[in-house]
């Protein structure tokens, strides 16, 4: 769903110069065997796509993306011709649907299906798994730095109550804007799955009256939100339990926390999909029908660090992605929910609110 920035990290700049080369413009699709998989940056590990390559007898040539916006703009101008798979956010599926950028499946090519743990199965976002399959899931919570803050409530309150939170410097999720509305309309009394004009124009007043505060930083991205927390530019923030589960991993930021908001927050699905006129749908469900197998599927989440929606990949997963910070409670699960689908005029009422939010 999210940026990611592993991969500068762990590889510098020989990856950076590999990556951009990768990045280019697909060639004219000849007749080899090759997948065309757009996708997040680092988003699956080298040594899954080299067993990929070596089950499909194939190459992949992976470009990337760091938007949901960004992808669907690159399927608008001819590349639902160009890629065999993509990698959509679940709350995007639907208007990648209603914009017939992305094809229905046949679920008969995808007989790994079946491995999907139940909560996975015909999703809101997309009823009857009709045009996407689960790639890996996560949850949008609250990173602070426990040093400087022992305790906090499970509220959004430590974002938008000044009484709460008068001194530590914090920032508010940019991007498509729905993780920080549907925050704003949670802490108001309203669902975090907000979906009127009514409660988004107030959501929206709330967020102009935080920006104005002097402790706010700014608008930033989940995962970069983690980097600000062990820098101390920021002591709180909305950020991704992966992002928190990286720094862990890497202990960059042994001294952080993260907590889920009892008023509800967002469980997300990173999918899989196909574009519209996909040079090779065979390989695409190939691929897909591969990443779902039990070894495959285990082995992304163990690279990411975020969870799998496969119950046949569960035994073979490292046991930090058994904890609560990647595999909520059956408590906190109850106030979890997916970002209802937005398209049309109600999208576009949307993004004009946001817009404006960010323009203030």
């Amino acid at each position: 769903m999210k940026f990611r920035n592993r991969l500068f990290r762990k590889l510098g700049l020989a990856a950076v110069l590999i990556g951009g080369m990768i990045g280019m413009q697909p060639a004219a699709h000849a007749a080899d065997k090759t997948l065309y998989l757009f996708n997040w940056q680092d988003y699956i590990g080298k040594g899954l796509i080299k067993k990929y390559e070596a089950h499909c007898g194939c190459t992949v040539v992976q470009t990337y993306y760091d938007s949901n916006s960004a992808l669907a703009a690159k399927l608008k101008a001819g590349g639902d011709s160009q890629y065999d798979v993509v990698v959509p956010s679940s709350y995007y599926v639907p208007q990648l649907i209603h914009e017939n950028l992305i094809r229905p499946l046949d679920k008969k090519d995808i007989p790994n299906f079946r491995y999907l743990i139940a909560k996975f199965k015909n999703p809101t976002y997309d009823q009857n798994d009709a045009h996407s399959m689960p790639y890996q899931w996560g949850t949008t919570g609250i990173g602070y730095q426990k040093t400087q803050i022992a305790t906090l409530p499970e509220s959004w309150a430590v974002l938008f109550d000044p009484k709460l939170n008068p001194t530590y410097p914090f920032a508010l999720m940019g991007g498509s804007g729905r993780d920080t509305m549907g925050a704003a309309c949670a802490y108001l009394g309203y669902r975090f799955t907000c979906n009127r004009k009514s409660e988004w124009i107030k959501a929206a007043k709330l967020i102009e009256k935080t920006e104005k505060r002097k402790n706010f930083t700014g608008f930033v991205d989940g995962d970069p939100t983690m980097g600000q927390i062990k820098k101390g530019t920021i002591t709180i923030g909305m950020t991704f339990n992966g992002a928190v589960a990286e720094c862990y991993d890497d202990k960059s930021c042994l001294n952080s926390a993260y907590l889920l908001p009892k008023q509800g927050t967002e469980i997300w699905v990173d999918t899989m999909a196909i574009p519209t006129h996909a040079p090779n749908p065979k390989l695409a469900y190939d691929f897909i029908n591969f990443i779902l197998s039990a070894k495959a599927g285990a082995e992304l989440s163990n690279f990411n660090l975020y969870g799998s929606p496969n119950a046949a990949s569960e035994p073979m997963l490292s046991s930090e992605l058994k904890t609560p910070l990647i595999k909520p409670t059956s408590a906190q699960l109850k106030y979890l929910h997916f970002l209802p689908p937005l398209s049309g005029t109600k999208l576009q009422t949307f993004n004009a609110i946001w817009t404006a939010v960010r323009q203030h």
